[in-house]
């Protein structure tokens, strides 16, 4: 489980198709304090840590799968080297919980269709994919490309998201542009608000 709050930009240093995708992703954490085996989110795809090193730098390796890709914006536009990637480690007990609870496993993938400054801020609108549309609320809680962010307005599929100043030196958001293909994650109360109202 993750929280959504960004800790480091990764940074891909090379993707080969080894059966299954596998990328080395580049990282400030501390390699020594990470084991083979751990979950690291990146751009909100939790992936499991398969090899570890730290020449030139510290990196670890992640193996996803043709599903993972074919559901998130892996599949859209790959993991090109170079790309920059929002990272978050798995939440342990006693993490404080600053954003919302986040399990990595992407829904689908939406896309920015607009984005104008709003003082120092950066209003950015996006599409849904119609069969998540309904679980996303003007106030609530959405996860994109790994990060906890709030929602502010919803009009049909579309809905918007403010950007501050520290989210977007935090996280790769401050190179986001139109055209963006983003992964979401719903929150999970939404979904399970929605499964009992089926019932209702």
């Amino acid at each position: 489980m993750f929280t959504g709050i960004i800790t480091d930009i990764g940074e891909v240093l090379k993707v080969e198709q080894q059966g299954d995708l596998r990328a080395r992703i580049a990282t400030q954490y501390d390699i020594g304090g990470i084991d083979i085996g751990a979950s690291i989110a990146c751009d909100g795809v939790c992936l499991t840590v398969v090899a570890l090193g730290d020449d030139p730098q510290p990196w670890f390796d992640v193996q996803i799968s043709a599903e993972t890709v074919g559901a998130t914006n892996i599949g859209r536009n790959g993991w090109p080297v170079g790309k920059r990637l929002n990272l978050e480690r798995a939440l342990r007990v006693g993490d404080e919980l600053g954003g919302h609870i986040v399990s990595g496993h992407v829904d689908g993938v939406a896309e920015i269709t607009a984005m104008h400054d709003e003082g120092d801020s950066t209003r950015v609108t996006l599409v849904a994919p119609d069969h998540l549309a309904r679980f996303i609320a003007p106030k609530g809680s959405v996860a994109l490309n790994g990060a906890s962010l709030t929602v502010n307005e919803v009009d049909g599929a579309s809905f918007g998201i403010n950007f501050i100043p520290h989210t977007k030196l935090a996280t790769t958001w401050g190179a986001a542009a139109v055209g963006d293909p983003v992964n979401i994650e719903i929150d999970t109360m939404a979904r399970y608000v929605a499964r009992l109202q089926e019932f209702g």
